[in-house]
């Protein structure tokens, strides 16, 4: 671990200045500068932490890696009275959630679409995506799909039997 020194306990340099010609005007440089320059990074402040001004503003959203808009979905929940406060790190979990959902459904009705030989996809392969799957079944138990139809399903009883009686 690194022992900080107090600036006051900095031993004054030796002031040998330098001397150099820029432009037109003769500058002094002394070796003094290098410790202002010591004591303004050890206090925090200074050109090394200050964030860059005047470039190109990046949604949280791009710098999450998601697709779902984290500033409206954190709207949503400031302005839903779900709590008095919401953290920064709420709306971008939300959206990591909500992106993850939507991909899956949206992967199996496109397999349905496939299997049924259509390019688009329609509320009837949703339905079929997610009652196929036991998962999203389970989460989506109480939820009509519009025009989604119904799974085809025939009882095992309404079949005909089978006769063992054709042998010849």
């Amino acid at each position: 671990m690194a022992r900080i020194v107090s600036p006051l306990r900095l031993a004054p340099p030796t002031h040998r200045a330098k001397y150099y010609i820029s432009g037109s005007a003769t500058c002094v440089r002394s070796e003094f500068f290098n410790y202002q320059q010591v004591i303004i990074a050890m206090s925090g402040r200074g050109k090394g932490g200050k964030a860059k001004t005047g470039g190109k503003a990046k949604s949280r959203s791009s710098r999450a890696g998601l697709q779902f808009p984290v500033g409206r979905l954190h709207r949503i929940l400031r302005k839903g009275n779900y709590a008095q406060r919401v953290g920064a790190g709420a709306p971008v979990y939300l959206a990591a959630v909500l992106e993850y959902l939507a991909a899956e459904v949206l992967e199996l009705a496109g397999n349905a679409a496939r299997d049924n030989k259509k390019t688009r996809i329609a509320p009837r392969h949703l339905q079929l995506a997610v009652r196929n799957d036991e998962e999203l079944n389970k989460l989506l138990a109480g939820v009509t799909i519009a025009q989604g139809g119904v799974l085809p399903n025939i009882q095992a009883v309404l079949l005909p039997k089978k006769t063992g009686g054709d042998k010849e």
